[in-house]
């Protein structure tokens, strides 16, 4: 005797939750001391939440860069924009690393990430000056933003996360100098 099977029932998807901004920290329920107070070291890795956003927004961009460039200076900008996303991607690490050391979890995926980086990802390619012209300008903007998370690490005494943070600003107005050279402009 054969026996009847129910007939599926599609099941009620579930609405995505919207989109926002971390609130807080999740920290990793060690005991930490630091030479950053409590205080301090979340204000310091919220901000550093950011530039590793930054970073590796900025490095998936340069990468993708990297990917389409075409033209009459292929292969110098194939090769700029190779050292450049590679040293993002170990940037991003270091930033990272530097979060879970002031005993914060470090944010993950790609909402998270857009949900706090100051770096416009979705644009449709252009062309390769275009491409180029917004990874200057990108490099600019993240410079400026890693001078405010620098000002804020020292005024917390937070002396290592200053100095890297000091780092990443020379390293993006070159890597922005040297794409806008590649430019002739």
């Amino acid at each position: 005797m054969a026996v009847a099977k129910k007939p599926a029932v599609a099941k009620p998807q579930s609405k995505a939750a919207p989109k926002t901004a971390p609130s807080k920290l999740k920290g990793d329920g060690l005991n930490i001391n630091t030479s950053v107070d409590g205080g301090a070291r979340e204000k310091v890795a919220e901000a550093l939440t950011k530039a590793v956003a930054d970073s590796y927004t900025l490095y998936v961009k340069t990468l993708g860069v990297h990917w389409n460039v075409q033209g009459a200076n292929f292969y110098g900008l194939h090769k700029l924009t190779d050292g450049q996303y590679n040293e993002l991607h170990q940037a991003a690490d270091e930033i990272a690393e530097r979060i879970r050391a002031l005993g914060k979890l470090v944010p993950t995926g790609g909402e998270t990430f857009r949900s706090l980086t100051v770096i416009d990802n979705e644009a449709p390619h252009g062309t390769t000056p275009q491409m180029i012209k917004q990874l200057v300008l990108d490099n600019e903007t993240v410079a400026r933003r890693m001078s405010e998370f620098a000002e804020l690490a020292e005024e917390a005494g937070d002396l290592f996360t200053h100095d890297m943070l000091v780092a990443r600003i020379g390293v993006h107005e070159q890597n922005a100098w040297m794409l806008r050279s590649s430019l002739g402009e």
